[in-house]
């Protein structure tokens, strides 16, 4: 085969070392199921609980899940080198949520090797992945955001002033994590500690959040080969009503959640989302692709509650669900993603 011919060689990496393991090995499921064989040929590259690297299975249907088992990688599969592996591929699909993934750490080593890759790079993911830095860039870009309070490792709880500021309900969450792990709604301050510590058993620093009344609203931003960004029709978020809030069963274990696309919120929030989410992007510095999670109020006014640099790709998920509505089918949005990253390269940009 010549070059003019020659397949992209793609790695897509998933699994990794955080608590996310099983939701990037559910993605990576779908992604690998639906990469364009005419145009890519994949090397399915896993990364185990332990952080060993390995060559993962061939066939995508032992990633998916089945019912409520979650998959993991196993260590029986055949290792591989990282630097061998990198320097065989044209461009990489870092499928990883979570720390040691979506944080920064594989992008700074995929710059290091020079290998394009999809996403954000290593600023934009790093700052993304931490639920603070994230609002207080919002926040000095004038974008919209909610009430909160942080508790660093060496901080055990709120203090009075803190409690009056936020009121009840709040939302306790690891603040450098996602899939909804760790997170806890408390309705009385006596639940406040167990709930500061079951995040703590994710991550150490905690972000505490007002509760915001109001609409659940996602919206996909994708970033095309020529440059131009773009966000799709947004979703409504509406979950089973055994559920009080959108944690990680409602989200994958238990089809608990419905997705209206787009939003029934009326064509000029519909279209501010879309703006806001845009800006949002832009404020991270992101690349790629992003997920923007917003509140529409009672009353109409938007709150962004959090982004995401490296959204879920699995079957329930709403970014390529958003695209598939806006007009972007499942193959065209990784093609698109692929695309963007071979054009983009690395170093600074």
């Amino acid at each position: 085969m010549n070059e003019q011919t020659r397949k992209t060689r793609v790695a897509v990496i998933f699994g990794g070392r955080s608590t996310e393991h099983s939701v990037s090995c559910v993605s990576a499921a779908s992604v690998l199921a639906n990469v364009d064989p005419d145009r890519f040929e994949v090397v399915p590259v896993g990364i185990t609980p332990q952080g060993r690297w390995v060559l993962g299975p061939g066939d995508p249907a032992t990633l998916a899940l089945t019912g409520r088992e979650l998959p993991s990688l196993s260590t029986d599969l055949v290792a591989v080198n990282q630097v061998d592996t990198l320097a065989e591929v044209d461009v990489v699909f870092p499928l990883l949520h979570g720390a040691f993934g979506e944080d920064g750490t594989i992008q700074g080593l995929l710059e290091l090797a020079g290998v394009p890759y999809v996403g954000a790079g290593v600023l934009s993911s790093a700052v993304v992945m931490d639920k603070e830095y994230t609002k207080k860039l919002l926040a000095a870009e004038g974008l919209p955001i909610g009430a909160y309070e942080v508790l660093r490792p060496n901080v055990r709880t709120l203090s009075g002033g803190q409690k009056d500021r936020l009121g009840l309900p709040v939302f306790v969450k690891p603040a450098r994590a996602g899939s909804s792990y760790g997170i806890s709604k408390v309705t009385s301050w006596d639940e406040l500690d167990g709930a500061i510590a079951f995040a703590r058993a994710v991550d150490p620093k905690v972000i505490i959040e007002a509760m915001v009344v109001g609409r659940e609203i996602e919206c996909g931003v994708l970033e095309f080969p020529d440059g131009r960004t773009e966000a799709s029709l947004p979703s409504e978020v509406r979950i089973s009503a055994d559920f009080e809030y959108y944690d990680f069963e409602a989200k994958y274990l238990d089809d608990a959640l419905e997705l209206d696309i787009p939003a029934k919120i009326g064509d000029a929030a519909i279209e501010s989302v879309r703006a806001l989410s845009v800006r949002a992007f832009q404020a991270m510095d992101g690349q790629g692709l992003a997920r923007v999670d917003f509140f529409v109020r009672p009353d109409g006014e938007l709150v962004i509650n959090e982004l995401n640099t490296m959204p879920g790709f699995t079957p329930s998920s709403a970014f390529p669900k958003m695209w598939a509505v806006t007009g972007v089918d499942y193959q065209s949005l990784v093609t698109i993603l692929l695309e963007t990253a071979v054009a983009r390269g690395t170093g600074l940009r």
